[in-house]
């Protein structure tokens, strides 16, 4: 169902607790602004210790409104291609132990032009994009559990970001880590693919734990954000920019408007447990209606979903309780 949704139509927030990645730019930053904005208190999860402080102030300074509560607004540093950075993290906030509400894996690597490693010797977009991803919502799944039973009410909600390059994705089962042959953007969609996966599989395991937590994946279309300006992907605007010229610029979406997918999945209380939304302009590039985004035939392979799980469990040391 397609819907007119607008920021207004965003419930209160207020005593709901987010946790953010990549908060410090773009779609992370507009999700965060728009949450503390409508109450919600945001877990800023940023890399960088320097420009997540500098997203963190800018924050509270530009979040106002009367249920506004961008003073409880934290920052937290987190290297998503470090899986020793993400266990520290989420170690940190579950000894904490405070409800979490909701967790959005927003945080992102694109297309850079070489092959390129985490800490953990992972190819960078993989690693990041999906293993990270997938150990961190295990890892904070019991602060999740602990938002549900503060607010019977509600279940709390973990959005994963996916891409509409996930429909020119193919999981390569045989060379995941792109060792024998590196695809910038083959890699990148890939990626996605398996995070659109990650989050159809999360929510059938969730429902079948009964947890009181459900999964949904959100994109935002073609966002004109840093990501989208950076590395290889850059190819891809030449080329449109080569055909449409300035009108290629009619085509992207603002990270404002790239943001709100993700507050429909995150907040809206229409938006269905297992489903992805995406804007419903052209191609679902752009447009100001949330709707289900189309889905490509390869992620709904439930075999798949499922071997892919098996192996970010096995290479993350993590698992659902």
């Amino acid at each position: 169902m397609t819907t007119r949704w607008k920021l207004s139509d965003m419930p209160t927030q207020a005593g709901k607790r987010f946790f953010i990645t990549g908060a410090n730019s773009g779609i992370g930053y507009y999700a965060a602004l728009e949450l503390a904005k409508r109450g919600g208190i945001v877990v800023m999860a940023c890399r960088d210790q320097a420009r997540g402080q500098a997203a963190l102030e800018r924050l509270k300074r530009e979040a106002t409104g009367p249920e506004s509560a961008a003073s409880e607004a934290e920052l937290v540093v987190l290297d998503l291609a470090s899986l020793a950075s993400v266990r520290a993290a989420a170690t940190a906030e579950c000894t904490r132990n405070l409800p979490l509400h909701c967790l959005i894996n927003n945080a992102g690597v694109m297309a850079p032009k070489q092959r390129l490693e985490t800490r953990d010797g992972y190819e960078l977009q993989f690693g990041t994009n999906v293993l990270g991803h997938f150990a961190l919502t295990c890892l904070l799944m019991p602060l999740l559990e602990r938002g549900r039973a503060s607010r019977p009410e509600d279940a709390s909600r973990v959005v994963t970001l996916a891409s509409i390059a996930h429909k020119s994705g193919k999981i390569n089962f045989d060379d995941l880590e792109s060792e024998r042959s590196y695809s910038p953007m083959g890699a990148y969609q890939q990626s996605k693919l398996a995070d659109l996966m990650f989050s159809f599989e999360l929510e059938r395991c969730l429902r079948e734990k009964n947890l009181g937590v459900v999964s949904l994946a959100a994109h935002p279309g073609v966002a004109n954000t840093n990501l989208f300006h950076a590395g290889e992907v850059s190819a891809a605007e030449k080329l449109g920019r080569k055909f449409m010229g300035t009108l290629f610029d009619l085509f992207l979406n603002s990270e404002q408007g790239g943001a709100l997918p993700t507050l429909y999945a995150a907040t809206a209380d229409s938006a269905e447990p297992g489903a992805y939304y995406g804007p419903q302009g052209f191609m679902e590039m752009r447009g100001g209606d949330v709707g289900p985004a189309k889905i490509a035939p390869q992620a709904l392979d439930q075999k798949a979903q499922k071997r892919l799980w098996e192996i970010c469990v096995e290479e993350t040391d993590t698992k659902l309780a």
